[in-house]
């Protein structure tokens, strides 16, 4: 990243591609939708086009790429005005599902996560993304105290909704 700030070069830029924008688009569609992440996707490469002079070598390149695709979709939410921020202590009631074994599947998941605020669905994908909480902070624009609560009853949450699908016969 910090030789694509630089010189702009597009080998540069592609190989930035090459290693983050999977990672990018599993991010965008866990806060998003398949046809919304793609759009932001594109508009946050746009941005890194744009903006490459604003990184900063501190920073590593994937978190600032995250910052900036968060951004984006928030922009593009508000812009659509369907950004509710919940309360991250929201507790969600436990949906109930047919599955009756004891594994999860990556579908029950998927549900799960998705009935979960976008402050603690964003928490719990960035730290399984393998950011850590500094990463994390500067990409939520949160203290370190507001992420581990987040992750906590994100976690909480999560059991809870995945336990009450597994219970059900």
């Amino acid at each position: 990243m910090a030789s694509y700030a630089k010189s702009g070069d597009n080998r540069y830029l592609e190989q930035l591609i090459a290693l983050y924008s999977n990672d990018l688009y599993h991010y965008l569609i866990t806060q998003s939708n398949t046809h919304l992440a793609y759009d932001v996707s594109q508009q946050t490469w746009l941005k890194v086009i744009e903006k490459r002079h604003l990184y900063q070598a501190q920073t590593t390149p994937k978190a600032w790429l995250f910052k900036l695709a968060r951004n984006t979709l928030i922009d593009e939410y508000r812009r659509q005005q369907h950004f509710v921020e919940l309360d991250e202590n929201t507790h969600l009631p436990a949906k109930q599902s047919e599955q009756s074994d004891t594994n999860i599947s990556y579908e029950a998941f998927d549900a799960a996560l998705k009935q979960l605020s976008f402050v603690q669905r964003e928490a719990i994908t960035l730290q399984q993304e393998g950011f850590s909480l500094t990463d994390i902070e500067l990409i939520t624009h949160s203290n370190a105290e507001t992420i581990k609560t987040r992750l906590r009853y994100a976690k909480k949450n999560l059991k809870r909704l995945l336990g009450a699908s597994n219970e059900q016969a």
